[in-house]
């Protein structure tokens, strides 16, 4: 029997060595995929970060840009606000003129605006009741005729050459040249041109 004891021995021995061989190559085999996932894994977590990166920078960007336009709209707004207000103030300054200075002003716009032919000029009634003997003089030199009926203007005058006519308000004058005004008015206030 002691020899089927150690072909029992001999079989049992060369079974552990299998078994260790075995075991030892899986182990062996699990390590590497281990290892290559670890290195898979690094290597996706590493683009990973590079992508999120690289995303953050632009969400940043665009958050900046964003604000920045914000900002600029703002800024223009307020400079338009500004300039109305100071429009607006004008043109109340204007209204409120004493008669020699208010019609003073409306002899300039007439001397810029007269054609060569005959026409009509047509004030408000508050203006015509407070014309001056000078305005009076300059417009008949021009050949134009101050009408009697009234214009329904805030200020200013309409000056009638047959079908065509120009109404020369302050408000009119102003909304004609609005971004020329705006411009310079932009550039005292502000130092630059509004663009």
């Amino acid at each position: 029997m002691a020899g089927l004891e150690n072909i029992l021995n001999i079989i049992s021995s060369q079974q552990k060595q299998t078994e260790n061989a075995v075991i030892s190559s899986a182990e062996k085999k699990a390590e590497t995929i281990i290892a290559d996932g670890n290195e898979k894994a690094v290597k996706e977590y590493d683009e990973y970060l590079k992508k999120a990166e690289i995303q953050l920078a632009l969400n940043y960007n665009n958050a900046l840009s964003s604000v920045d336009a914000q900002m600029k709209r703002k800024a223009l707004a307020y400079k338009v606000k500004c300039i109305d207000e100071i429009i607006e103030k004008t043109v109340n300054k204007l209204n409120n003129l004493p008669d020699d200075e208010y019609f003073d002003i409306l002899e300039k716009l007439v001397l810029r605006r007269a054609d060569s032919e005959n026409g009509v000029l047509y004030l408000n009634k508050k203006d015509y009741s407070r014309i001056t003997e000078k305005f009076r003089k300059i417009v008949q030199k021009l050949d134009i005729t101050i009408s009697d009926e009234y214009a329904d203007i805030e200020n200013g005058f309409i000056l009638s050459y047959g079908l065509i006519s120009e109404n020369c308000c302050f408000r009119a004058i102003i909304e004609a040249e609005r971004e020329s005004i705006r411009d310079t008015v932009a550039r005292e206030l502000f130092g630059q041109v509004k663009k």
